[in-house]
């Protein structure tokens, strides 16, 4: 079989060991190489499972990353600010994806070395008496970074220069692809199959992997293969493969095993639990909480074990920096010092908090995002739990004494609602001309309210609500504005216990015989249940007890569909980058995110556009970065053959 010379792997491995971290994830000293010989010690094969632990920080946090998971989908367009990195995304003319379009080549570039790095432990192990638990580490992130690879561009290279799925240490510039098929029978169902039975039911360390985490990426696995077996949209894939099993399996069959696996891991959870209210799975002092199984940690205690600094976030991994892209120029909000004529102050100012931090304005949510996907604001919490609709005032940390004025040059004080986006559209028309109060990002005025207003309809690409469910958590800020600066120190969350109920219910969906209490409405109504739960309202800033919980679970449909589980994935999911991924693998991308609304990019637009995508089946794969090809010593023939069709 012909070989690959792959960015990160040389003669030596080249990995990060520095993990992410909060403290007692893992002590082994940190490593910026590995050679062949110290990969053949107990100490340097655990310090490549610390590196596959570290290497998440790469891809998730990873703001170009986030990107290409979001826009371009229902949840996510480009915004004011965007430069060609998100506008390629977006699928709607602004720009187009090629082999070069960074954000595609991220999950290449950054998984190959990884995955030689598992494959060095699963080799050396034994010869350094690694314990199966710790090999199975290693083998749950090879069958993790492959899953990850398959999803994003078709059948990837098993043999890296040594043989299939062996350890290299040569460089070397030829490759082969492999199948889809194989890569799913021979690479990660093997690994996820050996990770459920060797892990341990909980970390031997804090955020480390355990068997539910590995059930559910084998039923993830299983229901995507299964998906992709039966390929209900004709979508084409490559290298080209018949859609059969080398097991002899259908589809409906994966569709099964995707099921009991996740039922199982349902009803034997180890020490994992949802959370009892969807605003307590992210809150930011809540993190790591026995609701998440796997995340890209970072930390404000140390810069050595955070990857980055605590003062100033470069832009770039393994900064932890996706969340800026959501959030807008909320900086430019202005009242005033007058309460009679508009004196403009900076009344909200950049903040190290949840609901603020740095704005970098990249990518904006549709209107109907608003409108449809989070449609019920009242019963479900799942809509205050994510975005911040109130922008209150900091000024005071600034150093800016007393009170100010704002909208109907009413009194307003430190801590008070500056901006609000409206649930809905308002009986009273808004008053949008800032001929008086000038709020200097095109937010209106109603009567009666000292804070500016946008309603739905006036969401754009310049302003809408920002992300709290990702938003910085510090608790160093001293009672000022902190480090707004710097890269978000939470961990980003991969993998969530919640879920586990959605794969069993998409796979119910698909035919799979279901257990008592497990139909896909009853697991679907688990977390819609909690969903209805709320023990602190945002938007008002206030304790809030109230359980919609009977109002929720009686709106359910009495027969779920693909569709509906799509919706809920993005009430329960939105902006935490798992749309891309879900859209492709039920091929609904084309369905849902085939056209959108919203705003221009300027504060007097209020008027939406509806805006049209071009998406077309090769597009469900994304392109081998053209890096990738370039390095390849392939004839011109050959490189073209190996990149994915439509971007040759």
């Amino acid at each position: 079989m012909k070989q690959m010379r792959l960015q990160k792997i040389w003669g030596i491995l080249l990995v990060s060991a520095v993990l992410a971290g909060c403290s007692r994830i893992l002590d082994e000293q940190p490593r910026s190489t590995f050679t062949p010989e110290y990969f053949k010690t107990e100490k340097g094969v655990r310090g490549g499972i610390t590196a596959l632990y570290a290497n998440l920080r790469w891809v998730y946090g990873q703001a170009y990353y986030y990107n290409a998971c979001l826009t371009g989908t229902d949840e996510a367009t480009w915004a004011q600010s965007a430069d060609g990195n998100f506008k390629d995304m977006d699928m709607s003319g602004a720009g187009n994806i090629t082999p070069t379009s960074f954000p595609t080549s991220i999950v290449w570039d950054n998984t190959f070395a990884s995955i030689n790095t598992a494959s060095g432990i699963i080799e050396n192990a034994n010869s350094v008496g690694l314990s199966a638990a710790l090999i199975a580490e290693a083998q749950f992130f090879r069958a993790f970074d492959y899953f990850l690879l398959v999803q994003t561009y078709g059948g990837v290279p098993l043999d890296l220069g040594s043989g299939e799925l062996r350890f290299n240490i040569n460089p070397v510039r030829v490759s082969t692809r492999n199948t889809v098929p194989e890569v799913y029978t021979k690479a990660i169902f093997p690994d996820l199959k050996a990770a459920v039975d060797q892990l341990p039911d909980a970390g031997r360390v804090k955020g480390g992997a355990t068997k539910t985490l590995a059930r559910l990426y084998l039923a993830k696995a299983y229901l995507t293969y299964g998906w992709w077996l039966q390929n209900p949209g004709n979508i084409p894939t490559y290298p080209e493969a018949t859609r059969t099993d080398p097991n002899g399996h259908d589809a409906q069959w994966y569709f099964q095993q995707a099921y009991d696996m996740a039922a199982f891991a349902i009803d034997n959870p180890g020490p994992f639990a949802l959370q009892p209210t969807y605003y307590d799975v992210h809150l930011g002092s809540n993190d790591r909480n026995s609701e998440m199984l796997l995340y890209a940690d970072h930390t404000e205690t140390s810069e050595l074990y955070n990857g980055s600094s605590l003062t100033y976030g470069s832009g770039g991994a393994p900064d932890n920096f996706a969340v800026w892209m959501m959030t807008w120029n909320y900086t430019n909000i202005r009242s005033s010092s007058s309460a009679s004529s508009w004196a403009a102050v900076s009344s909200v100012q950049r903040a190290a908090t949840q609901d603020l931090g740095r704005p970098w304005t990249r990518m904006a949510p549709p209107i109907d995002v608003f409108t449809k996907t989070f449609a019920d604001k009242v019963n479900d919490s799942r809509y205050d739990g994510t975005f911040v609709t109130t922008y209150r005032g900091n000024w005071d940390k600034a150093g800016i004494s007393g009170p100010l004025y704002n909208a109907n040059f009413m009194q307003v004080n430190p801590g008070e609602a500056i901006l609000t986006f409206l649930n809905n559209e308002p009986a009273t028309a808004i008053d949008y001309s800032n001929s008086v109060y000038k709020s200097n990002v095109g937010a209106g005025v109603l009567p009666g309210r000292a804070d500016f207003v946008i309603s739905p309809e006036g969401i754009s690409r310049l302003r809408h609500p920002g992300l709290w469910k990702l938003g910085t958590y510090r608790t160093d800020n001293g009672g000022g504005l902190g480090q707004p600066n710097a890269a978000s120190t939470r961990p980003f969350n991969i993998a969530e216990f919640s879920e586990l109920y959605f794969v069993a219910a998409e796979a119910a969906v698909k035919g799979a015989a279901v257990k008592p209490g497990k139909s896909a409405r009853e697991l679907i109504n688990v977390i819609r249940a909690r969903a209805g739960k709320w023990r602190f309202d945002n938007n008002g800033n206030k304790e809030k007890i109230a359980d919609n919980s009977a109002a929720m679970t009686a709106a359910t449909p009495a027969t779920i569909d693909i569709d509906y589980i799509l919706a809920e994935r993005s009430r329960e999911y939105f902006g935490e980058g798992y749309r891309w991924y879900d859209l492709v693998r039920t091929q609904k991308w084309t369905a849902l995110s085939a056209t959108y609304r919203i705003g221009g990019v300027n504060a007097t637009d209020h008027t939406p556009a509806t805006v049209t995508r071009n998406i077309q089946p090769f597009h469900y794969l994304r392109p081998i970065p053209q890096g990738q090809i370039d390095r390849m010593q392939l004839s011109d023939a050959e490189k073209k053959a190996y990149q994915n069709p439509g971007y040759q």
